[in-house]
């Protein structure tokens, strides 16, 4: 893999055109059309969710948070071989081709420190902020990367769900759990001293508000419902608790305060990174990098047919200690 030139100090790199506009990742495993017999085979449950959409092709209808969840389920039985996977009614059910775009654009991102290879096993530790009940960045990361995870979240129901997928999946021994037990904070009473990451990432929560986060939600499901106008749409399809989905000041204020705490744990920390999906606030979240002293930015483009979005990553690590970090470990 090329390297990409590297930025002044403070600076900002892009990653380079890994796939055509529209296209996921290429090492991602959901590409083309979904293989449904495939899918049920791994899954027979889906089944029964399975529909014709206009065109005449199988489908599932995506207003229907069930067919959701066990699409999901189905998902990773057939491509991970994740063999349980459920979560608590009304817990964020995720789209699992995009999360593992976030993976793949993290594992380059790695790779261009350490001479184009992407580091793979238990020596890359992966932190993941707020991993939810669905737990899908650690499944995701460990199945195509093989990389050790610490799932954090303040929410204790979430994290008994994780914990009896990854127990059920006998991963115990690749992906750890722990709760982050003030919700003002991030990775402040959260790491332990002695702790080193290779990389932490985050989906963090879009919403500033509950009333914010409703209103998003009846737009999504209007525009899912849009062939029947007459059906009655529940709230969600992906679901979601309110820490999932909002919090004050919403995406923009979350993510600068997590920028504010990477500073005091920078030495522990090789690259943070989150998800930015408002293209709006990355203006701000640079500057607030700069003002706390990052040595490097990055900004990872990912696009799934018409959605784009993006995460950001930033270290405090020059690139030849990275390099040296990635050898060590």
């Amino acid at each position: 893999m090329p390297r990409p030139n590297k930025p002044a100090p403070g600076k900002t790199a892009k990653s380079p055109a890994l796939a055509n506009k529209g296209q996921l990742h290429p090492r991602n495993r959901h590409q083309g059309r979904y293989d449904f017999p495939a899918l049920i085979k791994a899954c027979p449950a889906l089944a029964e969710f399975v529909i014709l959409n206009p065109y005449g092709k199988q489908s599932i209808d995506f207003a229907n948070p069930d067919a959701v969840r066990v699409f999901n389920r189905a998902l990773l039985a057939q491509l991970y071989g994740i063999r349980h996977w459920d979560i608590p009614a009304g817990y964020l059910c995720p789209p699992v081709p995009g999360r593992a775009d976030y993976l793949h654009g993290l594992a380059d991102l790695l790779a261009a420190d350490n001479a184009g290879v992407i580091p793979r096993g238990a020596a890359v530790r992966a932190l993941d902020i707020g991993t939810g009940a669905n737990c899908i960045y650690p499944l995701l990361g460990q199945a195509d990367y093989g990389w050790q995870f610490l799932g954090a979240d303040i929410d204790p129901q979430a994290l008994a769900s994780a914990r009896e997928i990854v127990r059920a999946n006998g991963l115990q021994s690749c992906i750890e759990l722990r709760q982050q037990t003030n919700p003002e904070q991030i990775f402040t009473g959260l790491l332990q001293p002695d702790e080193r990451f290779t990389l932490t990432l985050c989906n963090p929560p879009f919403h500033s508000s509950a009333a914010e986060a409703a209103s998003g939600s009846r737009r999504k499901w209007k525009n899912l419902g849009k062939l029947d106008p007459s059906r009655k749409l529940p709230a969600l399809n992906f679901g979601g608790q309110s820490n999932e989905l909002w919090c004050l000041g919403g995406e923009l204020a979350f993510v600068q305060r997590m920028v504010r705490e990477s500073r005091a744990v920078a030495g522990q920390v090789l690259w943070f990174s989150c998800l930015l999906s408002k293209a709006g606030n990355l203006p701000l979240v640079q500057a607030a990098l700069r003002s706390v002293g990052a040595v490097e930015q990055h900004i990872g483009e990912m696009s799934q047919g018409q959605k784009q979005s993006r995460f950001i990553a930033w270290t405090f690590h020059e690139r030849a200690s990275r390099s040296a970090w990635l050898k060590a470990h």
